[in-house]
């Protein structure tokens, strides 16, 4: 089913900020547990062979509702903003692919949530979005328990390992306020088959010399893989269609959660008490945020001031 730009309704933004959060809930859910197969396909595929895979069944996925107005829903009218947000994607994912291979999940995952504070200033400055001392206040939470998790010393925030997800956290953040801005004159078929065509190409070049060719056991996990990032994609770029990208960003700490819950089960990644804690401060900050959305949800019904 083909998307269509939200036009302005008399349905108060506010609402729409919690049903994006709760579509980014889903959406960061799906993508943790991709990332985690994405790890395990890392022992014995090349990154950008894992990357390719991802982005053909996000293709494959769009195919569809491009078929249904093709060739219109390849137009746009904003090729540079195109261009940069196909930069940044290609960088964020590649970067975050290979943090995987790395760092452990919950470490590799957790340094990403640099995207948060990175995509909260360019929210600000290209948007116009507020970023009210609640709000903030939720960021800053929520970054100081990823610092408890982190535990952070020098070493641990300048080696080369670590400046991997953070430098794609950056490029996600590009990316992440581009399909922010683009998302409200164009559909999602469009916003992903872009990505999905031109990204997979620019991972594909190199499996000339890179490619593997994958066993049926390990074809399956890529394309299963490629299947739940797409539909993370999807349920993502509906989140931003509805929330402000200050707002939705910061529901990807709940990943932390599911990452240390995978890691458990699936590398035997055993959280410690700072993960524990740092956990607990995250899921409030998460949480604060749907309580702050909802309160103020009400107040505007109720035509009181509000301070975000």
């Amino acid at each position: 089913m083909a998307d269509t730009p939200i036009a302005a309704t008399s349905t108060p933004a506010i609402s729409l900020n919690t049903r994006g959060v709760l579509w980014a809930l889903l959406s960061f859910a799906l993508f943790a547990v991709a990332a985690a197969m994405a790890k395990a396909a890392s022992l014995e595929y090349h990154v950008l062979q894992i990357l390719f895979f991802r982005q053909a069944v996000v293709f494959l996925s769009c195919l569809p509702s491009i078929a249904k107005s093709f060739p219109g829903s390849l137009k746009t009218e904003h090729p540079k903003l195109h261009a940069t947000r196909l930069l940044g994607a290609f960088v964020a994912l590649s970067g975050g692919l290979w943090a995987l291979t790395l760092l452990p999940l919950t470490t590799a995952i957790t340094l990403g949530f640099a995207q948060v504070l990175f995509v909260s200033l360019l929210a600000f400055l290209f948007l116009n979005e507020p970023v009210g001392i609640h709000r903030l206040g939720a960021v800053v939470a929520g970054f100081i328990g990823v610092v408890i998790v982190m535990q952070p010393g020098v070493e641990g925030f300048f080696n080369v390992a670590a400046l991997v997800p953070v430098g794609a956290a950056m490029a996600g953040a590009v990316a992440l306020i581009s399909v922010r801005k683009l998302s409200q004159t164009e559909s999602t078929a469009t916003l992903l088959v872009y990505q999905s065509v031109f990204v997979g190409l620019f991972a594909g070049f190199p499996l000339f010399w890179l490619w593997q060719t994958p066993d049926l056991k390990g074809l399956l996990l890529l394309l299963l893989m490629g299947v739940l990032a797409s539909v993370g994609q999807w349920v993502g770029i509906k989140a931003l269609r509805l929330g402000e990208a200050s707002v939705v960003s910061n529901i990807q700490y709940m990943q932390l959660i599911y990452a240390a819950i995978l890691g458990y089960f699936f590398f035997d990644e055993i959280p410690d008490g700072y993960t524990l804690l740092g956990a607990t401060v995250i899921i409030a900050a998460a949480l604060y945020i749907v309580y702050r959305e909802r309160l103020v949800n009400r107040l505007d019904q109720t035509s009181v001031p509000k301070a975000l």
